[in-house]
């Protein structure tokens, strides 16, 4: 025991020993007295010149030391000052093994950090270049498998939970100076501000930092501010943060000149070994724009489970854009866009994130559904279902007058050459599943009804496998491919239209009147190419058509009928009103698709005593139409008596033709054919003729058979008439 006993006084008389010269020590020794030496190593070790202006300090209980006036040359321009160093740490607590900063101050730290034009960083040229004989030695020794091991074993040993604590820490007025030459940029860091006390591991203690931060390009500077509660365990793998408050004010070129304020609130956890993340009443705002959400994450590897919900509140983009200094939206409808939140729940297994109770307001249309993403694959499923929407509401106002014909040439020399309509890299990276729908959609003025929509992306084919509606008391359903596995993607169109309304339609699509009846349409069309020029161009396949109970508006083909009836009746026409409409029954049709223009030959429509025959084409690029029609008459077609129907005209065909631009209106479009009347001609001459030859006939049969009833009569008498007149019928029949 008493061995023991001398030893623990041995300890202690060597501590004390210790304590009594470093006491000593410090009492005795001057740091400033060698300034000049340490000026003089860091000069030899390193490419800087230092500068110790102010006075070294030392002190034993707190043991500190401090810095005064510090200052750091690169090649001849500053590149790091120093106000004030202050690093104090509690004498006793070294002792217990339990260290504990006191104090922690600097002050004045200020940093001068330059890219120039080659590229190189001037922080790279603190330390010398190496000797060859430095290099191949620091080669050796890192490829020394002994020491590779020592290190790795370390690592794997690990430490015991260190038991840290700091008492107070403050950093102010320090600023980093950022310049790139060979860009411009230039970036500043100043008025950096950090405060905080109580520090110690296991307990909460308060942050307060502070900053501002200004760009050249462009021209752009925040000022923030951040203070929060935080904690972190003495493993230093489990965190927490509290009673966050910050606050950025930023201006400048982004937002026009303008100031705008952006804040966060809230607490957060995070444990690095369970691997699990909170967020708690969080929320962001940015000028008029609020986000809220509560958060919790677990795995932070390829495949996280997050639960939550998260909010955007209620706000008007409008406003948003003007308090951010960006260009209005101009609307046709200048109510829209001022009620806009969305809302969602998060969920889902591990790695693929779900959203469920999906809601999207914009103004006073709702959209509802649910979706997923496949972290994995990046596959995406969507199902969003809407009640109404007017989308011309939101279209860019009409520029009418002079001034849409001053921004006509503008706007085709802003637009240039012709581009790309599908990004095609992007369309075969896809793999997503989305149904949409919408209980009414309003677009170009057509009113459309429960619309359906289904598409499919994968492995560069995009499919809509349904697309469907009610539309002016018909329906329509159409489906599509766009194949884009090549650099030339294919499409695939079929549509086909029950009973549409054709008068509404084209009144509310292109303000076109010039036809009204139900339209039942089959469409089977490819095409090829990633342009819409070359799209119409390859464009092929045929649309079959039927139009029942319709008329022709703003032309009446009775009037261009009765005009050739009465020029071959030699007659002129007595009637003044003649209306603007022509009824007809059952138009049909097939037009063939070659690239811009649609070919027909085979139009058949019923009139009223007549049948209308026709063929032509129709080019969509020129908007231009050329069609050959032809009348038949087939029956009474009007009460004027000069377009009586006689003999002579039943069954000719009256001549019409159309041609002109289609999108000037239809007025003009179709008139009578003088150019094809003297075929009509030749057919009432032969039909004259014919009628001329019958009656010759008729004649001759007549006095024939008078001539030999007369000797007959005289040969067998008068009696025998009757008999007679019977026979005669039964022979020249």
């Amino acid at each position: 025991m008493k061995a023991i006993r001398y030893v623990l006084i041995a300890i202690v008389a060597v501590i004390v020993l210790s304590i009594a010269a470093i006491a000593i020590a410090m009492v005795v020794i001057d740091p400033n007295d060698y300034k000049p030496q340490i000026e003089k190593v860091v000069e030899e070790k390193t490419n800087l010149d230092l500068i110790l202006e102010g006075d070294i300090g030392w002190s034993f209980i707190p043991l500190g030391l401090e810095l005064n006036e510090v200052e750091a040359l690169l090649d001849g321009e500053r590149f790091v000052a120093l106000k004030q160093l202050v690093a104090q740490v509690d004498f006793w607590s070294l002792i217990a093994m339990s260290p504990q900063v006191d104090t922690f101050v600097l002050d004045g730290l200020e940093a001068h950090l330059t890219i120039n034009e080659q590229g190189e960083g001037n922080w790279t040229r603190i330390m010398p270049e190496p000797a060859e004989g430095d290099v191949k030695d620091k080669q050796d020794v890192a490829s020394t498998p002994e020491q590779s091991t020592a290190v790795d074993t370390g690592d794997e040993q690990g430490g015991e939970t260190l038991n840290f604590n700091v008492d107070n820490v403050q950093i102010s007025n320090a600023q980093v100076h950022y310049s790139d030459l060979s860009t411009g940029q230039k970036v500043t860091l100043e008025d950096f501000t950090v405060n905080a006390s109580s520090i110690t591991l296991g307990s909460e203690f308060p942050l307060e930092i502070g900053f501002r931060v200004e760009t050249a390009q462009p021209q752009f500077a925040v000022d923030g501010s951040i203070e929060a509660r935080l904690a972190a365990n003495e493993a230093l793998n489990d965190f927490a943060m509290s009673g966050l408050k910050a606050e950025f004010k930023m201006n400048g070129e982004p937002f026009g000149g303008k100031s705008v304020t952006a804040e966060m609130s809230g607490s957060a956890k995070a444990n690095l070994e369970n691997e699990t993340a909170t967020l708690s009443d969080f929320t962001a705002s940015l000028a008029n724009l609020t986000l809220s959400t509560n958060l919790d994450v677990k795995g932070f590897g390829a495949k996280p489970a997050i639960k939550g919900e998260l909010a955007i509140n209620e706000f008007s983009l409008k406003d948003l854009l003007e308090n951010l200094g960006q260009p209005a939206v101009e609307t046709t409808d200048e109510t829209v866009l001022e009620a806009i939140a969305f809302s969602t729940n998060i969920g889902g297994p591990a790695g693929k994130p779900a959203l469920s109770d999906l809601e999207i307001k914009l103004d006073d249309t709702t959209f509802k559904g649910s979706g997923s993403y496949n972290l994995e694959n990046g596959g995406i499923v969507f199902n969003l279902q809407g009640d109404k929407l007017n989308a011309d509401r939101y279209l860019p106002p009409a520029v009418e007058g002079a001034d849409a014909e001053s921004d006509a040439p503008a706007q085709t020399a802003a637009s240039g050459p012709e581009g790309d309509l599908l990004p095609l890299e992007t369309l075969r990276s896809l793999l997503f599943d989305i149904n949409f729908g919408l209980g009414e959609l309003v677009v170009s003025n057509l009113s459309i009804n429960e619309i359906k929509a289904s598409t499919t992306a994968s492995k560069g084919v995009l499919k809509v496998d349904e697309f469907s509606g009610k539309l002016y008391e018909g329906s329509f359903g159409a489906n599509a491919t766009i194949d884009a596995r090549t650099d030339t993607p294919k499409w695939t169109i079929k549509s086909d239209v029950s009973n549409v309304q054709t008068l509404p339609l084209l009144a509310d699509l292109a303000e076109i009147t010039m036809l009204s009846g139900g339209a039942n349409l089959k469409v089977n069309a490819t095409t090829s190419g990633n342009r819409i020029s070359v799209l119409r161009d390859k464009a092929d396949g045929q649309i079959s058509f039927n139009l029942a109970e319709g008329e022709f508006r703003k032309m009446n083909l009775t009037h261009m009928a009765c005009q050739g009836i009465a020029l071959a009746n030699q007659d002129q026409l007595s009637t003044d009103d003649w209306g603007d409409t022509t009824p007809f029954n059952d138009m049909h049709g097939v037009l063939e698709i070659d690239g811009n223009v649609f070919n027909n030959t085979d139009l058949v429509a019923s009139l009223a005593g007549m049948k209308l025959e026709g063929k032509g084409s129709v080019d969509l690029k020129q908007t231009l139409v050329d069609y050959e029609l032809g009348l038949r008459i087939v029956g009474d077609i009007h009460r004027d008596n000069a377009c009586r129907v006689t003999e002579y005209v039943e069954d000719v065909i009256i001549p019409v033709e159309c041609r002109g631009d289609f999108s000037a209106g239809a007025a003009n479009l179709c008139s009578f054919d003088g150019s094809r009347f003297r075929d009509t001609l030749k057919t009432i001459a032969a039909n004259a003729a014919r009628k001329k030859a019958q009656e010759e006939v008729d004649r001759a049969k007549g006095k024939a058979e008078e001539k030999v009833r007369k000797k007959l009569e005289e040969k067998l008498g008068e009696g025998a008439g009757d008999k007679v007149k019977d026979t005669l019928k039964g022979l020249f029949k």
